[in-house]
């Protein structure tokens, strides 16, 4: 099992903020992403919020790699919908590559 934990911001206003929760409730999960995610490796995946910054934990298998994520998600079409969608809530952090949304983020401390 490997873990990964990425970073994206949130647009800062309260209404999109109560909005992304509500599409990231399980009762309002589109199942091709579910499927999607877990297809691709993801054996578990955890989003956090503090105010407008999103904190995600992902494990995965020993065959996941954000390569083939990648290309997984570019070749469907509802994983493209979602995103768009979520581009509507979501801002690249300001030191994000071009076109680069979740941040994958340095481990600095294990106990």
């Amino acid at each position: 099992m490997k873990k990964y934990c990425l970073a994206v911001d949130l647009n800062d206003d309260p209404e999109l903020i109560a909005e992304y929760e509500k599409w990231h409730k399980k009762e309002n999960a589109w199942p091709e992403i579910t499927k999607s995610i877990t297809d691709s490796g993801i054996t578990n995946m955890e989003i956090h919020r503090t105010g407008n910054r999103l904190f995600m934990i992902m494990e995965t298998d020993d065959q996941f790699s954000f390569e083939h994520k990648a290309a997984m998600d570019n070749s469907n079409q509802k994983v493209q919908e979602w995103e768009q969608l979520m581009w509507k809530f979501q801002q690249p952090l300001p030191w994000a590559k071009e076109g680069e949304k979740w941040v994958l983020m340095d481990k600095i401390f294990e106990l």
